[in-house]
């Protein structure tokens, strides 16, 4: 077999892969590179009917059920009195109306408009906010997210820290919020104080929930981001368990999800709800059993929640519930410090396992060098240091084929109708040269999954959103469309001095290789720089970058491979 051809077959169905991925995408499925597992589906006969958005309320032994958590979206919200929390990072707004955490502005985000990134938001075209309550057996009237609530007491602490205390009282049980903002962090410390006056006190569950719908955040780039990659937008859980699942929103439609309930006491926990680059999680104490749900609430509103049981609260004694609420960025470093598996929402897909240490690389040597771009060049030459061997090895085997080239003509030339016998010419002729036909091939199989990898790297990693590189280069997350902003055609098609550097070094790779002995195989080889250049104008540039520089050395390795051989003809 001529080893063009598979060559050739390697390509188009990596090429045919990404089509089909990108039409699963497209049709609503997970995709085939990125995301862990969308939760199992539940099995039909046992799928969950009727009043599946309603949470499976906590039971604890002997103790009757308590009542669900109130699905209500209060309109008063939107008029009530706002109260607000920032430090360096954040800007929190908190309604006086249930004290939902119903607008963050995060100040180091900025959108292609310079302003902060508002994460979470309460408006009629757009809802997503936190928001907790009190639940219980027979009792419904208990101050939860439609109460209204009072500002006791705002300010700073002792130590500096920015915090703010409202309060609420119904049916003689009493809640009080505690909201607290580190200096330059993402997460808010929350405390629930519950004090019980009545004298017919009843089990108390506290509820935690993110409230979202379902829309997209706009993409950037050309025809309206239309070609940016699709990257998952909803809730997601992790439980010691079960580990990080993700529910995708259409799955909550169909009743055809299932997440872990009744997480054991001391199992850490955590619900979120996820979207590219930003993510916001309930984390709350795991000293009781917990219970969490998901569920539709509204046309086009979702949430999920999580339950933690507060016990019977006697007659003029007060319980503590604390939690965290994290509302930010999906900063590796800063997301593994927060809480077990919390750095599992930035999501790599099935190639973490080369993701995560290409990431690592990347950011330390950003350490060093202070420059994004940079930095992708300098991880380029270290991976192409680690499959130097591997290549030049390759690349021998393709330099010993285009010397035997004109044998190969003349054999065809020959056993013209007798391809078995073709073949068994080729394969004595490649046994006695020494050469692997199949050699050429291999640069590219093994870099189709650091490609992968480092795809996602760079579309997860929030710490490239914006980084620039050089001169042209504004933000090595988006195509490059140097050139078609130049002239003023962006909309229409995307082109970027990358990408057409990039198909040169292709054409220029091509000319290096042996020409195939099929005129057809020679035309395709000719044209796939040009089809691969139309591709790579829609991918990040940062990723374009990788591929330009990776070119760059291959031609380099290749040419002198070649002059070396090119000294030394076939027997």
């Amino acid at each position: 077999m001529d080893f063009k051809k598979t060559i050739l077959w390697a390509v188009f169905s990596m090429s045919g892969l990404m089509l089909y991925n990108s039409w699963q995408v497209h049709e609503g499925r997970p995709s085939m590179f990125g995301g862990s597992p969308v939760s199992n589906l539940v099995a039909a006969d046992k799928a969950p009917t009727g009043k599946a958005d309603i949470p499976a309320p906590i039971q604890t032994p002997g103790i009757p059920a308590p009542q669900q958590a109130p699905i209500a979206i209060p309109s008063a919200i939107e008029t009530s009195e706002k109260f607000v929390l920032k430090n360096d990072v954040l800007v929190l707004e908190i309604s006086a109306n249930g004290a939902n955490v119903i607008d963050a502005k995060l100040l180091k985000e900025l959108t292609a408009e310079k302003k902060p990134v508002e994460l979470f938001q309460y408006t009629p075209n757009h809802k997503y906010f936190a928001r907790s309550g009190l639940i219980a057996l027979g009792n419904a009237d208990l101050p939860n997210h439609t109460s209204n609530f009072k500002l006791v007491q705002s300010g700073k602490d002792a130590s500096g820290k920015p915090f703010l205390i409202l309060a609420s009282e119904r049916n003689g049980v009493k809640l009080e919020k505690t909201f607290i903002l580190n200096p330059g962090s993402y997460v808010v410390d929350v405390g629930h104080r519950v004090t019980q006056s009545s004298a017919n006190a009843t089990p108390l569950v506290l509820y935690t929930e993110i409230v979202r719908d379902a829309s997209q955040e706009k993409k950037i780039g050309p025809f309206d981001g239309a070609f940016s990659a699709s990257t998952f937008t909803g809730p997601a859980v992790y439980t010691e368990k079960e580990k990080f699942n993700k529910l995708e929103f259409t799955a909550i439609d169909k009743n055809k999800i299932t997440i872990p309930t009744q997480v054991a006491a001391g199992d850490p926990a955590w619900i979120a709800m996820v979207q590219h680059y930003f993510a916001s999680a309930w984390i709350p104490g795991d000293k009781a059993t917990r219970d969490i749900y998901a569920g539709r609430i509204d046309n086009n509103l979702y949430r999920i929640g999580i339950q933690t049981p507060l016990g019977v609260v006697a007659p003029g004694t007060t319980v503590v519930e604390k939690a965290k609420l994290f509302v930010g960025p999906q900063e590796e470093s800063v997301l593994e410090t927060i809480a077990p598996g919390f750095a599992l929402l930035k999501d790599y897909g099935y190639l973490t396992i080369l993701a995560k240490p290409i990431f690592w690389f990347l950011e330390n040597i950003h350490v060093y060098v202070g420059n994004w771009g940079w930095s992708i060049i300098l991880l380029t030459i270290l991976i192409k240091l680690v499959f130097f061997p591997l290549s030049a090895a390759s690349y021998k085997s393709m330099a010993r084929m285009k010397e035997v080239q004109p044998r190969l003509l003349a054999m065809k030339e020959q056993y013209k109708g007798e391809p078995q016998k073709l073949n068994q010419a080729m394969m004595e002729m490649y046994r006695k040269e020494k050469i692997n036909p199949l050699g050429g091939c291999l640069p590219v199989v093994i870099q189709i999954p650091v490609f992968i990898s480092l795809y996602w790297v760079l579309l997860s990693s929030v710490e490239l959103r914006g980084a620039p590189w050089i001169l042209w280069v504004h933000d090595l997350s988006l195509p490059d469309t140097s050139i078609s902003d130049l002239l003023g055609f962006t909309q229409f098609f995307p082109v970027g001095i990358l990408p057409i550097v990039m198909a040169i070094s292709m054409f220029v790779q091509t000319k290096l290789n042996p020409t195939p002995p099929d005129p057809i195989q020679a035309k395709v080889m000719m044209y796939m720089p040009l089809v691969f250049s139309i591709m790579f104008f829609f991918f990040p540039a940062g990723l374009v970058l990788y591929w330009v520089v990776n070119n760059l050395l291959s031609i380099a390795q290749q040419w002198q491979i070649n002059q070396m051989f090119g000294k030394k003809p076939a027997k």
